[in-house]
């Protein structure tokens, strides 16, 4: 074979290669494709819920492959400070998760990911004013959540569809709903106050509380000691009656023993002490018994 021959031959190869190069391509079952020919779109291979991934053919030096991720894409939105219907300033920073479920459409509307990124931002931001400046803080933030993220979601992918963007809004959701740092101070302050005022109520009440318990237990002192004081009275009048009966008995049936007794008692209360001082003639009457005895 002739020089002439084999660089024919290899002239014809390297075509070949590059006409095969610029005729197959893959396309992974991760991603759609649209193929492209004079800037309009012909064909889309493996969209969503179709067929079509490996080894496909495209005119070459036509048409051209535009490739697209099927798996699920995410969308930081810048934050923003949205107004709630409590006149409460937050700052809300959420995250947008969606997928190409069109891929014709998406590259009619958006062309490429950066414009989608575009038009898709200030779409979150103007639903999630809407939606959230509809309701108060503290539903913002733990209250409802989730009910106004699902009703966000819903009007993102009812604006995305009525744009045409050829997408599947997955999720939306809050990462993040603060005040706004020159708010926090102050707000900070009113619910310190609010607290302390809460407190001092719940103290008050105790107060009272504790002073009605003392008054009625007071009372209770009161009533069961007044209530012994006359048991006691009545017990001790009908013991001093028993006994004044009893000794009126016994005085009767015996007189001698009656002064006797009287004087025992005497003597008892003026010299059981130990110092006291009498001055009484001998013959007195008080020390009778002291001569006689109580026989006499």
């Amino acid at each position: 074979m002739t020089r002439r021959q084999l660089t024919t031959w290899g002239v014809t190869a390297f075509a070949l290669l590059v006409i095969l190069s610029n005729t197959l391509f893959i396309v992974d079952q991760r991603e759609s494709a649209l193929v492209v020919r004079f800037g309009e779109p012909v064909r889309v291979i493996n969209a969503l819920g179709k067929g079509g991934p490996g080894l496909n053919i495209k005119t070459p030096f036509l048409d051209r492959v535009i490739r697209f991720d099927r798996r699920n894409l995410g969308l930081e939105a810048d934050q923003e400070e949205v107004i709630s219907a409590d006149q409460e300033r937050l700052v809300v920073d959420a995250f947008l998760r969606y997928r190409i479920s069109d891929p014709l459409q998406y590259y009619r509307t958006l062309r490429d990911d950066r414009t989608a990124a575009a038009r898709l931002e200030p779409l979150v931001n103007s639903a999630l004013r809407q939606v959230l400046g509809s309701t108060t803080s503290t539903n913002i933030i733990s209250g409802q959540r989730a009910g106004l993220m699902a009703q966000t979601k819903a009007d993102v992918a009812r604006r995305a569809q009525a744009g045409r963007f050829g997408i599947e809004v997955i999720d939306l959701r809050i990462k993040r709903a603060d005040l706004p740092a020159a708010n926090q101070a102050a707000v900070y302050r009113r619910m310190q106050t609010s607290r302390q005022q809460e407190a001092a109520q719940i103290r008050a009440v105790g107060e009272q509380q504790k002073r009605e318990i003392i008054a009625g237990a007071d009372k209770e002192v009161a009533i069961t000691l007044a209530t012994a004081t006359e048991e006691a009275e009545t017990t001790r009048g009908q013991g001093d009656a028993q006994r004044t009966r009893i000794f009126a008995q016994s005085f009767g049936r015996d007189p001698g023993f009656a002064s006797f007794y009287r004087s025992m008692q005497a003597y008892d209360t003026a010299l059981g002490q130990g110092d006291s001082t009498l001055v009484l003639s001998p013959d007195s009457s008080f020390f009778r018994y002291f001569e006689r005895g109580a026989g006499r």
